[in-house]
């Protein structure tokens, strides 16, 4: 059976590792208050290499726009965690014979060195980023990228467990997939529900274990 997670929010904290990435970029290249709260602004739903541009233009900044992306990456990628009962329990569920993959949006290489450096990266069967295809949850194609990359079919039914309640479990719905959303952000009243509720995602790997018994 297929399980695909989100990434930010859902098996990592983006935000922790965020704020503390802006402020080693910061400090590493001596930007102001202003660059820093820029920053903080910006990208705080998102990052990609065109947003290091808008920066360089608007601050009149001196350093590549790529050489300042790959510092960000660089640095989010040493700050993100992924905490052991996450990494436990994606092992289990590996080992109840579940096929795991990620389904996240964001720019491919961000969300590949935060896949690495977590470790998350040995305990997936496949991963689609939207940066992949130029396309976003809850567009079915990332979801379809997803199985195919687990060498599995949307067909074949499955799960996608995520916070983002359009993104990912609208996103879900669409895809013909149960759902486990992990609350926290304001539901849409127009949204179908998700087939479980949780508030971390250990539940939700418990849940799915609960399945295959």
């Amino acid at each position: 059976m297929l399980a695909l997670f989100d990434l930010d929010g859902t098996l990592v904290d983006r935000q922790s590792a965020f704020s503390d990435a802006v402020t080693q970029l910061c400090r590493a290249y001596s930007f102001g208050h202003d660059v820093e709260q820029w920053l903080l602004t910006e990208l705080a739903d998102r990052a990609n290499a065109d947003d290091f541009a808008r920066l360089r233009a608007v601050f009149s900044l001196d350093k590549p726009a790529a050489e300042l992306w790959q510092a960000y990456v660089d640095l989010m990628a040493a700050s993100v965690t992924c905490r052991p009962t996450v990494l436990a329990g994606m092992a289990r569920l590996r080992a109840a014979a579940w096929t795991i993959g990620i389904a996240t949006n964001g720019a491919s290489d961000i969300q590949r060195a935060k896949l690495t450096a977590t470790g998350l990266s040995e305990l997936a069967d496949g991963v689609a980023v939207s940066g992949d295809l130029e396309v976003r949850k809850p567009d079915r194609r990332l979801f379809e990228l997803a199985a195919a990359r687990c060498g599995t079919d949307l067909a074949d039914g499955g799960w996608m467990i995520g916070d983002n309640p359009a993104g990912d479990i609208g996103g879900g719905h669409q895809a013909g997939l149960h759902t486990i959303w992990l609350r926290g952000r304001p539901w849409p009243e127009d949204l179908t529900a998700a087939h479980h509720v949780v508030d971390d995602v250990t539940d939700a790997i418990a849940i799915l274990l609960d399945e295959r018994e």
